[in-house]
């Protein structure tokens, strides 16, 4: 063989070589894991999922069902990571559609493991659903959070015992607000996962743990690849009845009578053995806030507060945020001013330079002014809800949501839809019965979104200068206020039917963490600002056409275009509400799209270029006063009240047939919601001309 074949021979064997160790790093880079997060509510689950994906995040649906599922990618060494969020849930014995949805994921074959998020200052609490999910049989990490409270009360966890009696499974401390212990517990997940799960076993009393040992022999019978063979037959024993259907497989000489309460006294009785043998408390240092409890969870005071603590937020809305809107305001005249100079210079027609400046900058733009207003609110929102204080709200309403017949929980799902009506809907599976379910969807709508902020502000502004902080504040009181009214006349109309209590854990106060309030508000921010660059700018297009186009072509008078002509037909439904010109007319049927376009439709139909510019409101009042001389603050109060009452935007409708399955009941939460707007705005503008 000559030297140059040799060579190329040689090339060959290494270039072979160069591909099978690719191939090995490629095969080593693959290893990947599915982990579910597990924990109960308030242990500090979201904030730590958050530290360990950063913004990785994706949203979808579980399969068959409508609740969203977060994951988010993480990894460690050469191991890859898909981080699952489940709902919060304080047991595997589930009602709600979010708490099977987290059983589910604890089942799933596709999990490979499953961390448990505990919160170590209520460890005793927090152990029930540990042993549960123990007995799944599953490989499993204990994250012991918040263990920087648990030492700040004068309180210490053996470290060396408590893994002993869960099992011999991972224990890590970790605090996911500072972010510590983060790189330990991803490192005892993967090599536990490597190990393998040692079956751990709680010991019932001798007839249960016969009956389990049946059980468990007919349960590899008729679902011999089936895992979690023991939790299923303990579950049996328990008459679940979600089991039962699923594996029809009881006799009746096995399983004579429920054994749940024996099962759950074992539990209970060996967490007191693991308490009493791990938690000591080396001084009487912690701090109790049961004093400034007394005032915020109080049955009388505590509403009060929470609407003099809401004032005060929107407060800093118009404050702070009208002085860094001016930024915005500068930037969008001098770029309508730019694309108008750059448009002409270039030839470009009459009508683009129209739609393009007077239609889109005007319309896009002019939401676009508002985001510092929308940054203070979701930024508020956010602080209020990390610190702890939202829950307490949750709690103090709770006797006001039994007395008009809503259930307690339906107060979470309210108090959500402050951000996003869509969102808020959805929350509403937290509830038990379709019942309440559809009540709470039917009154919800009713809290201002955020999207209603914007024509709050603009309004505001224009007609109560002096006032409008609290102008758009009884905004919220006013809808909240209709909400329970309206809740109680419909269970008036039902009778009274019995609701659900509310079951809620009041948290510890805390510091707001940085890092998850960030990832919230830039997430909310993120959708808003995505709103304006698809629906809004749709919008904006349609809008400007149908102002711009008439019967006979493009018309120089928007009087004579389409949108006149849809806007007089309303014309005499509206002039009771002291609503009777038809660009309101046109601007209201805009706002069905996203609530945000009535504002975008101010801008157009009276064509200036920033809406929400001083000299931008002072061109609308004036073009106001010039079609309608008469209309001042009541008709202006009245059209907010209208935007608050009528009907939500699309996406909320299309998420309440989703939520409820039923194309009637929205059709008729439909026609609810605009039958109310039109008699709350004429009987206020009625009864205020009287005095005006």
């Amino acid at each position: 063989m000559s030297c140059h074949e040799k060579q190329r021979t040689n090339e060959k064997q290494r270039s072979k070589e160069r591909q099978a160790k690719k191939e090995g790093q490629a095969k080593k880079q693959k290893k990947h894991l599915n982990v579910a997060c597990i924990g109960n509510p308030n242990c500090g689950k979201t904030t730590l999922f958050n530290a360990l994906t950063g913004s990785k995040l994706k949203v979808a649906n579980w399969p068959g069902v409508t609740v969203e599922r977060v994951e988010g990618e993480t990894g460690y060494e050469d191991t890859g990571i898909t981080l699952i969020d489940t709902p919060g849930i304080y047991s595997l014995t589930c009602y709600t559609i979010e708490e099977k949805v987290t059983r589910q994921c604890a089942m799933d074959d596709g999990i490979d493991a499953i961390i448990n998020v505990v919160d170590a200052s209520s460890l005793e609490r927090n152990l029930y659903l540990t042993l549960q999910l123990l007995e799944l049989g599953k490989p499993m990490v204990l994250a012991l959070n918040m263990i920087d409270v648990v030492k700040e009360r004068g309180m210490e966890i053996d470290m060396h015992r408590l893994p002993e009696m869960l099992g011999d499974i991972p224990v890590v401390p970790v605090s996911a607000a500072k972010r510590t212990g983060l790189d330990i517990l991803l490192h005892a997940l993967i090599h536990h996962c490597e190990e393998g799960m040692e079956e751990y076993v709680l010991d019932y009393p001798r007839e249960i743990e016969e009956k389990i040992a049946a059980l468990g022999v007919r349960m590899q019978t008729h679902y011999p690849s089936h895992s979690s063979v023991r939790w299923h037959a303990i579950k049996l024993l328990e008459d679940d009845e979600e089991v039962k259907r699923e594996h029809p497989i009881s006799e009746v000489s096995i399983v004579d009578r429920s054994y749940e309460k024996e099962i759950i006294q074992c539990k209970y009785s060996y967490i007191e053995k693991v308490m009493g043998e791990t938690l000591f408390y080396k001084s009487k240092k912690a701090a109790s806030t049961d004093k400034i409890d007394r005032i915020l969870t109080h049955p009388f005071w505590g509403i009060p507060v929470f609407l003099l603590i809401m004032c005060l937020v929107f407060f800093l809305t118009f404050t702070v945020g009208d002085a860094l809107k001016g930024v915005f305001e500068t930037g969008l005249d001098a770029f309508s001013g730019a694309a108008a100079v750059l448009l002409e210079r270039l030839g470009a027609a009459g009508w683009l330079q129209s739609l393009i400046v007077e239609g889109i900058i005007a319309g896009v733009g002019g939401i676009l002014t508002f985001i510092p207003n929308i940054f203070i609110l979701f930024l508020a929102l956010a602080m209020l809800e990390d610190s702890g204080y939202m829950a307490r709200v949750a709690y103090v309403m709770d006797s006001v949501m039994g007395k008009v017949g809503l259930s307690g929980k339906a107060f979470l799902p309210m108090i959500l839809g402050f951000g996003c009506t869509v969102p808020a809907i959805m929350a509403t599976r937290a509830l038990e019965t379709e019942h309440d379910r559809r009540k709470t969807m039917l009154v919800t709508p009713f809290m201002s979104c955020s999207a209603r902020l914007p024509i709050y502000v603009l309004l505001s502004d224009m007609f109560f200068p002096k006032a409008a902080a609290l102008t758009a504040f009884s905004m919220y009181v006013v809808g909240m206020v209709i909400a329970i009214l309206a809740a109680l006349g419909v269970n008036r109309l039902e009778k009274g039917k019995e609701n659900d209590s509310l079951l809620i854990e009041l948290p510890e106060y805390k510091r707001p963490n940085a890092r998850t309030i960030r990832i919230y508000v830039w997430n909310k921010l993120k959708d808003y600002l995505s709103k304006a660059g698809t629906t809004i700018f749709v919008a904006s297009i349609l809008i400007w056409f149908v102002l711009n186009f008439g019967t006979a072509g493009m018309v120089e008078n928007p009087a004579d275009s389409f949108g006149a002509v849809l806007g007089r037909i309303l014309v005499p439904v509206l002039a009771p509400a002291g609503l009777g010109m038809w660009q309101i007319g046109v601007a209201l049927l805009s706002g069905i799209s996203a609530k945000e376009v009535v504002v975008s439709s101010f801008a157009v139909l009276f064509g200036v270029a920033n809406a929400n510019s001083d000299a931008g409101m002072a061109a609308i009042v004036q073009n106001i006063h010039s079609l309608n001389p008469a209309f001042g603050p009541l008709n202006a109060y009245c059209l907010m009240l209208f935007c608050l009452l009528y009907v939500p935007c699309v996406a909320t409708v299309a998420t309440v047939k989703k939520e409820s399955g039923s194309w009637k009941f929205t059709m008729k939460m439909i026609a609810f919601q605009l039958i109310l707007a039109w008699a709350v705005s004429t009987l206020v503008f009625q009864i205020g001309s009287v005095f005006v």
